[in-house]
């Protein structure tokens, strides 16, 4: 039967060729599209084939060039250089083919009674006579729709991709391309391949050149410079600056785009001129102008905010006017009555300015009493029945601060409820309800958030964030609490710095505050932290699985799956958190013949899997889903090709199979993505291999994310480099600057 679609790179195919259909993916790199996979070539056994098999799934026929070849340990195997996929012919590949899950709404047992009505000629009868799908027995009208509609989609998405492959676009791709351009994909492509960087999620910018070369636009096209200008700033953001200077923008833009600086200066000018960007002079520390270029809604974000957190401090209306007059003393009786603890000089004064000024900052340290200063601000805005509303950037963090306070918080986003598209439905124009707005693990908030947030306070209501400053910055652009707290800010603050004596006996805090002090941590004879030592990264990696999956639940009765988190200081290497979620989803979550399970690049998800979401999309859920989001899929759907994952948030999210690249696993998460959750156990892989992300906050963060627990597997000397290494200075923001100025 006819092809469907190819994966090519161009050129004539060489060496021999192998036909079978794909049984099972037993290894694929992502990063490289290398594959192993095992084919089942009609002869009665399974013959491996290796090579750039990425985007094809098993269930599917195809055709492939490449030669044969021995490998020393596994023995003969097909190297693939090239391949298309073909319609199967047989009934055992039709009915393989289609139960395969590739076509939404067949699963395994409609596929059989499908074959078995029609035989060879039930793929001939989905594709020219779909209503006769009627005649098979218990397959209804509605079923029979469903399925000739996804078979037609197939086909569209199959017509799009033999020409997005020949011009370099993956399978998953072509499918999100066809999808975001409905019967448009091939001219877009073809005309505007640069929208597909900033229109299509898993699209860059080098992407859409390697396309724009492929379809003829000139190396030195205005549209591709202006493009590579904008990516150049987008890439910027994701390192968490605000804006980049000109003189950087322009140096990084020349090498990226290999172009004269001239035409890069020139198409900079136009885009300013045409509003693509917004360049403006600031000021610096040392007070010199520097020309500053931001993408226009990080421009707007910054400016509104600072305008927003000064209106609220001036603002003549006040909503907890009461504690304007109240007697502090009678105050805090009260409060030490009521929760038998006795609040220290310094948590005293953060409880005064949370409920005497509009804007407040509380920062502080493990142990050194922010929760309990955060209940007792709450204990007293409620006596005096004031409406409190607390928030948290993280479903965790929501949920430890509703257990903190006795009282419901939400995340952020659910506080704000966020619409399709990113828009608030609480604003400026619609206020939240409140007197008093708190927001914990406050060093989270980005720069767009941070605005979307203050601008939802109503008039005359306080504003009190919480958090501890020494953290890593937000995942997104902007430091927006370590510009707060910067000197000569309007901001009011108060800095928690004393220890209490019981949370001082606790290795973890100690152990904190002396890694945070720029201290090598105490790892001998304490109850409840570790180092495991050992140099060999490889070797870390395989002892990270047997401390996570025996020795901790051994020796502590927890979970390693609920309990246990391991926080790498890098995605990539040897013992990063890519690595180790292969091993350690091996270990807890294994392969089972009765298990569905669905592979996406260089990943298998099944059901049980802990996975965590990778970009922010505002169509998915009630309020949206969120970077960092984590959860554990709970069903896996072949069939309707969807998955559920049961958040954090206990919110059930479904994923379309092509959606799949929006999540990734979470046995193991980089420290960034840990941020503003905590667990009751955390291992860090500690190895030379990550050296340059081995830095004293980076550390200190991974900590601080520990309830009971934390265990370091690794070497002293990257242990003593993370000590050391102070972080790589502060990002490109004006937002104190627009504080002071102002």
């Amino acid at each position: 039967m006819g092809t469907q679609g190819h994966r090519s790179q161009g050129g004539a195919h060489r060496g021999g060729a192998l036909e079978g259909t794909l049984e099972r993916i037993t290894f694929a790199n992502e990063e490289t599209g290398y594959t192993v996979a095992r084919v089942d070539a009609g002869r009665g056994d399974l013959v491996t084939v290796v090579g750039a098999l990425l985007g094809a799934q098993p269930g599917e026929a195809l055709r492939m060039w490449g030669r044969w070849g021995s490998h020393p340990q596994y023995g003969r195997q097909f190297h693939v250089e090239d391949y298309r996929t073909v319609l199967p012919a047989t009934v055992q590949g039709i009915r393989r083919y289609l139960g395969s899950g590739l076509i939404k709404g067949i699963g395994p047992k409609l596929a059989e009674k499908v074959v078995d009505y029609f035989g060879t000629d039930a793929l001939e009868v989905i594709e020219h006579e779909p209503e006769r799908l009627i005649e098979v027995p218990k397959l209804g009208p509605k079923r029979t729709g469903l399925i000739a509609e996804a078979w037609e989609e197939q086909k569209a998405i199959k017509e799009v991709m033999v020409f997005l492959q020949g011009v370099g676009v993956s399978t998953s791709l072509a499918v999100k391309i066809y999808k975001q351009y409905p019967g448009d994909a091939i001219r877009v492509v073809r005309e505007e391949p640069y929208r597909l960087a900033t229109d299509v999620w898993g699209i860059g910018f080098k992407t859409a050149d390697t396309i724009a070369q492929a379809v003829g636009i000139p190396h030195d096209s205005p549209q591709r410079v202006k493009a590579g200008l904008q990516f150049v700033l987008s890439e910027s953001t994701g390192d968490g600056h605000c804006y980049l200077p000109e003189s950087e923008l322009v140096t990084e833009a020349t090498r990226i785009l290999a172009v004269d600086e001239r035409l890069i200066v020139e198409c900079l000018a136009e885009l300013v001129a045409e509003e693509g960007v917004v360049r403006e002079e600031i000021h610096t520390e040392d007070g010199e102008p520097v020309p500053a270029i931001y993408l226009v809604p990080f421009h707007r974000a910054e400016v509104a905010l600072s305008q927003q957190l000064l209106r609220l401090l001036r603002t003549g209306g006040n909503r907890l006017s009461a504690f304007a007059a109240v007697d502090w003393d009678k105050a805090f009786e009260w409060l030490q009555r009521s929760t038998d603890a006795e609040l220290a000089d310094a948590q005293r004064t953060a409880v005064r300015l949370a409920l005497t000024e509009r804007v407040a900052v509380l920062t502080g340290g493990p142990g050194c009493g922010k929760s309990f200063t955060v209940r007792s601000i709450v204990a007293l805005a409620r006596a005096k029945r004031a409406k409190v509303v607390l928030a948290a950037p993280t479903g965790r963090a929501a949920k430890r601060l509703t257990e903190l306070t006795g009282h419901e918080a939400a995340t952020v986003h659910r506080l704000l409820q966020l619409q399709p598209g990113g828009d608030a439905n609480f604003d400026r124009d619609n206020p939240l309800d409140a007197d008093l707005v708190v927001v914990d693990e406050a060093s989270m908030l980005d720069l767009l958030l941070a605005n979307k947030l203050v601008k939802a306070v109503a008039e005359g209501a306080h504003l009190l964030l919480v958090g501890d400053v020494d953290q890593l910055p937000s995942v997104g652009a902007g430091e927006v609490l370590r510009d707060l707290l910067a000197e000569n800010t309007p901001i009011p603050h108060v800095r928690l710095n004393e220890v209490f004596r019981q949370a001082a006996e606790s290795g973890v805090v100690a152990n904190a505050h002396r890694i945070n002090a720029g201290n090598y941590p105490h790892t001998r004879g304490l109850a409840d932290f570790f180092l495991f030592s050992v140099d060999d990264a490889e070797q870390t990696a395989e002892l990270m699985g047997d401390v996570v999956c025996r020795r901790i639940p051994r020796k502590f009765g927890l979970d390693p799956r609920t309990d246990v988190q391991v926080l790498a200081p890098m995605h990539r290497g040897p013992a990063g958190a890519g690595v180790l979620n292969q091993l350690l989803q091996e270990e807890l979550t294994p392969a089972r013949e009765s298990t569905p399970e669905r592979r996406v690049g260089g990943r298998v998800f099944r059901v049980g899997d802990k996975v965590t979401q990778i970009r922010n999309n505002y169509d998915k859920g009630v309020n949206g889903v969120f970077n960092g989001t984590q959860g554990v899929v709970t069903a896996l759907d072949l069939e309707g090709q969807t998955l559920t994952v049961r958040t954090d948030e206990d919110e059930d999210i479904g994923y379309d199979f092509a959606e799949l690249d929006e999540l990734v696993h979470a046995y193991a998460l980089t420290i960034h993505r840990s941020q503003g959750s905590e667990y009751p156990c955390v291992v860090i892989p500690l190895t030379t291999s990550a050296w340059m992300m081995l830095q004293r906050n980076l550390l200190y963060t991974a900590v601080t994310r520990a309830k009971r627990l934390v265990v370091l597997v690794g070497s002293k000397k990257a242990l003593g480099r993370a000590v050391r290494a102070v972080g790589s200075g502060r990002r490109h923001t004006t937002l104190a600057h627009r504080l002071h100025r102002t």
